[in-house]
């Protein structure tokens, strides 16, 4: 008799409600109307209220008519977008939607805030006495306290004297944080500790510390009780749209080396002060004009291999640079400056170089053309002593073509080109004063069948839905007679280096600028591609061949009429296998002189294996494998090898278990153990904590 007689009163107070407050509903399990006129109402038991996006519930709701401002008591849900707000007590005002609650705890993925009390709009929060943690609150996770926070969900973060720490420690001192809640959190901490024979126990850490939304200044402090205490200051910065403006990166680091330090790539004594600075700038000046910048110094050829290996192996000999680059509807203009900060290795410097770049465009009458010219100040100091290499260069070269496609499956391109370079006061070679001018034309084509074939083969294990083959042969031809007796007149700056792969083939594409020879060579190559259809890119490469040689008429000393054939592939069938192959093959001796190999598999998030080789005749002949194998949600396995068969011995034997902690940082613990290395010690212990997620 009584649940009739209160959903009874609730629809006749209900058009009441609405009345005083449109577009508003409330309800309750109790309805309390005792407390006189101007439309109060108490609403006790499963209490809602609900006004738009806005969803707020609690054990009591109070509706003050005059004020149009609800009261909640007891346990509060406040719930507006994707925040959630729960308190004690709660205000909301719905004429300008103020509110105010006290004891709260507030979510808005991935943070979390907990304060004595907050008061806001619908567009920002003010809490006092607050923390704000990433991710659930936690003993490990990253957390920022003040007297106030201001909070714009979803946007931005404010505050003023504020501590960072993890869990309940702070240490940290903030003069102040205004962060974009759409970035990572602005703090950056890097810790990687443990022992090696040649640095004894060490501990190295990189803190930065927010100043502006735009930059974080820090340090990176390293201690190594063989060596001593090495440290230097470090920054980020990037401009307030997630660094799509400009972003840029210093690091350093300086220490009085008390270790073994050996001597460096020169055999000379390395001193005892030693130091290094890396600095990397990226800006967009306008949409069509970018500045790059990179900066290495080292003091000597081996304080990063000493102190930071993972950082030196993959660059041992670092380039510093800044370069202008303005890109045009069909043309690229750049103005280049590349500098030499360490004297232990060589430089082609320039001082600068302006360059000017015609992409290809029509010509008339189906024809196309390129150009290219550019002015360069050019130094190189030999490392060691020796004759300095100079000269002021003026180069420009000028490519025409005329594709012709009888048939869709056809084309064939005559190219013809010419290049002009004039040299100023050249030093190092034969004539060290004056100028000289060099000349030199091409003449040549390339052409391709473009083949294809569909099979109607299906698969649903491994995903294949239809087969297509797709076989192109190329050929390529190009002639570029000789020009003179440049080789002793020219300073050879802009040289050929080692590559194991074929050189780029034709005039414009050569970058051995001060080296060019003659040339007289046919380029055959084959592609082979096959595919299947993909329901979200379309179509899937399965597998792509690639084979490519080169007919000389014309050799070097030491060449044959046929280079090595060149072959590349690389299969992957389903997500979870992938295989490449490379390999440099000589057939008059039917030996292989390149063959690089790579097979990984991969079972989702448990495991996953990559075995691969290198062989290069003469120099190099190795096996590497990296594992990986998650134990349980938490832990996973580490396997890192290298042999080398030459030596027959481990280059390199990794072992190691990562930790995941609070869904927040991976603790990594490796146990490495080197043969053969020079300088780096023959054991090593590490541990190293970097985030998951910010």
């Amino acid at each position: 008799m009584f649940r009739p007689l209160l959903r009874l009163a609730l629809l006749l107070c209900l058009p009441l409600l609405r009345a005083a407050e449109p577009g508003a509903e409330i309800s309750g399990d109790v309805l309390d109307t005792s407390l006189g006129a101007g439309g109060d109402r108490v609403y006790r038991g499963n209490a809602v209220f609900r006004s738009g996006n806005l969803l707020v519930t609690a054990d009591e709701l109070r509706y003050i008519g005059a004020t149009e401002t609800v009261v909640a008591t007891g346990r509060v849900t406040f719930t507006r977008g994707e925040t959630r707000l729960l308190s004690d007590r709660l205000e909301y005002r719905r004429t300008d939607g103020w509110f105010s609650a006290v004891n709260i705890r507030l979510g808005f993925p991935p943070y979390f805030a907990d304060a004595a009390s907050a008061e806001g709009t619908r567009d920002e929060i003010t809490l006092r006495k607050a923390r704000v943690s990433y991710g659930e609150p936690g003993p490990w996770q990253p957390t920022v306290t003040a007297d106030i926070i201001t909070l714009a969900p979803g946007k931005s973060l404010r505050t003023e004297r504020a501590a960072a720490g993890i869990g309940q420690t702070q240490p940290i001192t903030l003069p102040q944080l205004d962060h974009s809640l759409a970035n990572p959190l602005p703090i950056t901490a890097e810790l990687d500790a443990g022992f090696r024979r040649s640095l004894g126990a060490f501990a190295d850490a990189l803190l930065l510390l927010p100043v502006s939304r735009e930059l974080r200044v820090g340090a990176d402090v390293g201690l190594y009780t063989r060596r001593g205490l090495m440290a230097g200051p470090a920054a980020r910065y990037e401009s307030a749209n997630d660094g799509e403006t400009w972003r840029g990166n210093l690091r350093s680091g300086f220490i009085r080396d008390h270790g073994d330090r050996r001597g460096d790539v020169l055999g000379r004594p390395i001193p005892i002060d030693r130091g290094y600075a890396e600095w990397s700038h990226h800006q967009r000046l306008t949409p069509e004009l970018t500045l790059n910048a990179q900066v290495n110094w080292w003091k000597d050829s081996d304080v990063l291999r000493d102190f930071r290996p993972d950082a030196y192996f993959p660059v041992q000999e670092p380039d510093s640079f800044i370069e202008a680059v303005h890109r045009g509807t069909d043309a690229i203009t750049s103005l280049f400056l590349r500098v030499q900060p360490n004297d232990f290795h060589a430089v082609q410097r320039r001082l600068p170089e302006l360059r000017f770049d015609l992409l290809p465009r029509p010509a008339g009458e189906g024809f196309y053309q390129t150009f290219s010219a550019s002015l360069a100040a050019l130094r190189e100091h030999p490392v060691g002593g020796g004759t300095v290499l100079g000269s002021d260069r003026l180069d420009a070269v000028y490519e025409i073509m005329r594709p012709v496609a009888p048939e869709d499956w056809f084309t064939f391109t005559p190219v013809a080109g010419g290049r002009f370079t004039h040299y100023l006061n050249p030093t190092g070679g034969a004539r060290t004063n004056g100028s000289h001018t060099r000349w030199m034309g091409e003449a040549g084509f390339d052409a391709a069948l473009r083949l294809s074939a569909v099979f109607d083969v299906k698969s649903p294990r491994w995903r294949v839905d239809g087969l297509r083959h797709l076989l192109t042969p190329r050929l390529g031809y190009r002639y570029l007679p000789a020009s003179g007796a440049e080789s002793a007149v020219i300073p050879r700056i802009d040289r050929e280096s080692f590559s194991t792969y074929l050189p780029p083939l034709g005039l414009g594409a050569a970058r051995q600028v001060d080296e060019l020879r003659a040339v007289n060579t046919f380029r055959l190559a084959l592609d082979n591609t096959l595919q299947t259809r993909d329901p979200v890119l379309g179509s899937r490469d399965l597998l792509s061949a690639n084979l490519a040689a080169d007919f000389r008429l014309r050799r070097r000393t030491g060449e044959r009429d046929l280079s090595e054939i060149h072959a590349e592939v690389i299969a992957q069938p389903a997500d979870w296998l992938q295989a490449d192959i490379y390999q440099s093959f000589a057939p008059q001796t039917r030996r292989l002189r390149e063959f690089n190999t790579g097979f990984a598999l991969r079972d989702g998030r448990d495991w996953s294996a990559r075995i691969g080789s290198n062989f290069l005749r003469g120099q190099l002949q190795d096996y590497t494998l990296h594992a990986r194998r998650r134990i349980d949600e938490r832990l996973s396995a580490l396997l890192r090898l290298q042999y080398d068969t030459r030596r027959q011995r481990f280059n390199e034997q990794t072992y190691g278990v990562a930790h995941t902690l609070a869904n927040t940082w991976i603790v990594t613990y490796s146990v490495s153990v080197f043969s053969g290395r020079r300088r780096e010690s023959d054991f090593g212990f590490d541990v190293r904590v970097d985030a998951v997620r910010f």
